[in-house]
């Protein structure tokens, strides 16, 4: 069983009876914890013989949203927790301290979306003070990303208009799919942005990018893997025109146009 699997499975345990309802909510426990994950290998910081990540992520949620956690929210965070503290145990990251989840409300937020905001803080940090939070909130955080419970990249307000006009092809059995600029999700679940009826395939096994400038693929924890012309990858990978995804028995070949 991976260890996201893992996850998924001890959450379902917290809600158990009366607090089965908060399943219902568009955000999904598992969906929060991918997502922190990339938060996680996305901010990192190199010294001579470490890479550290944060350890602090604050995770907004609508309204809607957070009122269907409240009732296992202390549980949900020692969760998440724990799964952040594994990833970066198996990825060989550093953590200045067991990582913290905080959630919070935002009304800008819709139904389904979330945002998560991710800071590397020393320990005893926040004993500088509210004065000194703030300093380091400013200085230390990276923008909030917003993603949605399709799983759907949303990329920070100052990066939108640059990227609008992004787009990717993948190219497979004569069949030419667009990848817009907010990125897709593929799988067999009718939910994802590109459908492949492939028995091989997870529902939603893979998702495709842009991040600064290029493109890339990662794996959300599909059953049989991604791999980039014939090396399965662990994590995201950046993409070149011409390189050949193998998800399941299905070939893509990536464009851009």
């Amino acid at each position: 069983m991976t260890v996201l699997r893992s996850l998924e499975s001890k959450i379902a345990g917290l809600v158990e009876g009366t607090f089965s309802r908060a399943f219902r909510s568009e955000v999904r426990p598992v969906e929060i914890a991918r997502k922190l994950a990339r938060e996680m290998e996305e901010h990192q910081t190199h010294s001579v013989s470490r890479v550290y990540v944060p350890n602090e992520y604050v995770v907004y949620l609508s309204p809607d949203d957070h009122e269907r956690f409240v009732g296992f929210e202390r549980e949900l965070r020692d969760e998440l927790a724990g799964y952040l503290l594994e990833h970066a145990r198996r990825e060989r990251f550093a953590l200045m301290s067991r990582p913290s989840i905080e959630f919070r409300t935002d009304d800008r937020l819709r139904l389904g979306e979330f945002g998560i905001q991710a800071r590397l803080v020393e320990p005893g940090e926040e004993a500088a003070g509210a004065a000194g939070r703030a300093e380091a909130v400013q200085g230390d955080v990276g923008h909030t990303m917003i993603y949605s419970a399709a799983e759907r990249l949303q990329e920070p307000l100052e990066q939108r208009a640059r990227a609008r006009n992004a787009r990717a092809l993948l190219v497979t059995d004569g069949r030419r799919l667009v990848v817009g600029a907010a990125g897709a999700t593929i799988g067999r679940s009718r939910s994802c942005d590109i459908v492949l009826e492939d028995a091989n395939v997870s529902r939603t096994h893979a998702e495709i990018r842009p991040r600064g400038g290029a493109w890339i693929v990662a794996d959300l924890g599909s059953t049989n893997g991604v791999a980039v012309n014939g090396a399965r990858i662990e994590q995201a990978h950046a993409l070149k025109p011409g390189d050949r995804i193998e998800l399941g028995t299905t070939v893509l070949t990536f464009e851009v146009e």
